[in-house]
């Protein structure tokens, strides 16, 4: 069976003096990397559009700003072909492959916990002048009465 076994428990004590330290990324949600290659495909065919989708989802990801360097991205885009195909053609053995690869930049939380990669979103207020994202449920509950 293809994978790393189980991710990590990220409040494991070391018992070496050397932690590996913790990658801090930002959700700024700004757009990296190339955009795909038109000429990347035989004979005129068009990127599938979940391939472009899941493409533009990594050009916008926080670990798109660790991908720096040109060999990142043609490893991304070695992948993307997998992944169009893979669409395209109903060729779904390429799926433990494209995991496998999406793996080594953080695509799901236990990816990036066993990367010890941890994503900071923004803060961004809502209209109570709140953060959007954390929601304090005593408050919650005092609002609605319980």
């Amino acid at each position: 069976m293809a994978g790393r076994g189980p991710a990590k428990d990220p409040n494991a004590i070391r018992r070496n003096k050397d932690a590996i330290p913790t990658v801090k990324v930002q959700a700024d949600h700004k757009l990296r990397g190339p955009e795909l290659p038109e000429d990347a495909l035989p004979d005129g065919e068009s990127w599938h559009v979940q391939t472009r989708r899941w493409w533009e989802n990594w050009r916008r990801s926080p670990q798109a700003v660790q991908m720096m360097t040109d060999p990142d991205w043609d490893f991304l885009l070695d992948t993307a072909l997998m992944h169009h195909k893979m669409w395209s053609s109903g060729r779904w053995d390429f799926a433990a492959e494209i995991r496998l690869r999406a793996q080594k930049y953080g695509a799901t939380p236990e990816d990036r916990n066993r990367l010890r990669l941890t994503v900071e979103l923004p803060e961004e207020p809502d209209g109570n002048g709140q953060a959007g994202a954390v929601i304090d449920m005593g408050e919650r509950r005092g609002r609605l009465g319980g």
